[in-house]
This record gives structure tokens, C-alpha cells and sequence, in this order.
């Protein structure tokens, strides 16, 4: 795991787009994992100013599918992790609908719908970069406190803190619904690499839990100690509370330039 301390959510939108970038311009049939949410918002704009001013690479045959999906939504509703990621990301970059999949939250489908989506991750060949946030209380994706380090899409109940977390996306908090389907911890964890984007001061405790804790399901970002491949940006006021703050940044400003991330 390598954690970069910076000063500004600029800053980590910025690197998080040259990293995003490196992998597209490395392997132009990618597969891109997308978190929606307020953090990666920045790093969205980033790649999108970068296209539209002619300096990305391009993105016709880059694959992405979405860490989750609310239950209970109607078909087209704006709040849709799918409609979410068309308008702030893959509409502007030319990615077509065709080539965005999220898990399928049909009614009739939804006793199966894990099993299809870990399928279709699986017939892609795997996700190779995924953009992570993380909760105040540190879950990733919709993997509250408790869930399984090791498991796989399914369909979640959402706690009350974390509707009223989303409250700020809808009318109101009655709005949000109380059922998600979502990667599993075990399922991020095949990705081949993850980005994890912290900001503000209400990601720092959970960072420092997730990054020097112990690994524990109740701290569940703490599973991104298992996986060999995890880059953490995190801004000033997130990186705040970590414990080894100074060496981590001493240790990205000694590494070679072509290590990269």
C-alpha cells in the first residue's frame, strides 16, 4: 500500500487522473471500476477537462462497471448510480452506455443479480484500476461495518447514517432508498489495482483506522491491507490523523520516476 499525503483535493484529482490515464494509455481495452459519491467528483472533471482540451488518451474501448446500485429506484430516476456516472463521467469521455454496467437492480432479477454481475466482471477479465472512497465509518463501496472481508456482490441494507449521508443527493432522507446492491469486499479485491481517494477532515479518523488499524471487519477499508497493489491519495485534512503522515510523504517524494503508482 502506498499513501500519498497532499495539501489540496486538487492535488489528489490531479494525480488520480495521471493514474487513471497511465493505465488507459497502457492498455487501451482497459476496464475502469468507477465510485460515484462526492470524492471522486474532482478526479471526473480532471479526465473530462483533459479530453475536451485534447490532451487524453482516448477512450474508445475502455470498459467500466460501477461499484453499486440503489433497489427500489424507478428505471431512468436521475439518483442512479448508471445515470450518475453517464453525467458526470463517461457521457463526456465517449464511453457508450453499452460499455458501462452496473449490477442490475430489476425487481424480478434481484435474487440472481449478484451472481450475474460477479459473471460479467469476470467475462471482462477483471477491473484494472478501481476508484475507491471511503465512508466516515469506513466502509467501501456499500460494505458497512460488519460485513465479510471476503464477501461478493449482493444486495444490502443501508444504516440510517449512511441514508442520511446520501440524504444530500435526494429530496429528502425518505427519499433514499433502504436497499443497494454492491461490489463485496472480496470482489474489489481482484481488482488488479486500487485507487483510494480521501478528502475533507470527516475521512481522517476512518483513514488512519483503515490504513495503520488492525484488520478487521469492522473496520472494512482496513481489507485494502490485503491486496498488493493500493494507492491512497488523500488530502491535507484527510491525511490528518495518520500517525505516520511524514514518512509516508518522504517516501513518495525519494521514489524513482519511473515507479510510478
Amino acid at each position: 500500500m502506498e499513501i500519498v499525503p497532499l495539501e489540496s483535493a486538487e492535488q489528489v484529482a490531479v494525480l488520480a487522473a495521471d493514474v487513471i490515464e497511465t493505465v488507459v494509455r497502457r492498455r487501451p481495452g482497459a476496464v475502469l471500476g468507477l465510485a460515484t459519491g462526492s470524492t471522486p467528483l474532482p478526479t471526473y472533471r480532471e479526465l473530462v477537462r483533459r479530453h475536451e482540451a485534447g490532451l487524453a488518451p482516448s477512450y474508445d474501448g475502455v470498459r467500466c462497471f460501477t461499484l453499486d446500485e440503489y433497489v427500489g429506484l424507478p428505471a431512468g430516476h436521475p439518483e442512479s448510480y448508471r445515470a450518475t456516472i453517464a453525467r458526470e463521467l463517461t457521457d463526456a469521455l465517449g464511453i457508450g452506455a453499452d460499455r458501462v454496467h452496473g449490477p442490475d437492480p430489476t425487481p424480478d432479477g434481484l435474487p440472481m443479480a449478484g451472481e450475474r454481475y460477479e459473471a460479467a466482471l469476470e467475462a471482462a477479465g477483471g477491473v484494472d484500476v478501481q476508484v475507491l472512497g471511503i465512508g466516515g465509518d469506513a466502509h467501501l463501496a456499500f460494505n458497512e461495518p460488519g460485513s465479510s472481508l471476503g464477501s461478493r456482490t449482493r444486495m444490502k441494507t443501508l444504516t440510517e447514517q449512511t441514508r442520511r449521508d446520501n440524504a444530500r443527493f435526494f429530496d429528502s432522507v425518505d427519499d433514499v432508498p433502504r436497499h443497494v446492491l454492491t461490489q463485496g469486499l472480496g470482489t474489489i479485491l481482484r481488482a488488479r489495482h486500487l485507487l483510494l481517494l480521501a478528502t475533507g477532515p470527516g475521512k481522517a479518523a476512518a483513514l488512519a483506522a483503515a490504513v495503520e488499524g488492525p484488520l478487521t471487519a469492522s473496520c472494512p477499508a482496513s481489507v485494502l491491507q490485503l491486496h498488493p497493489h493500493v494507492t491512497v491519495l488523500a488530502d491535507a485534512s484527510a491525511a490528518g490523523a495518520l500517525a505516520r503522515r511524514a514518512h509516508y510523504r518522504e517516501v513518495y517524494d525519494a521514489k524513482p520516476e519511473w515507479q510510478g503508482l
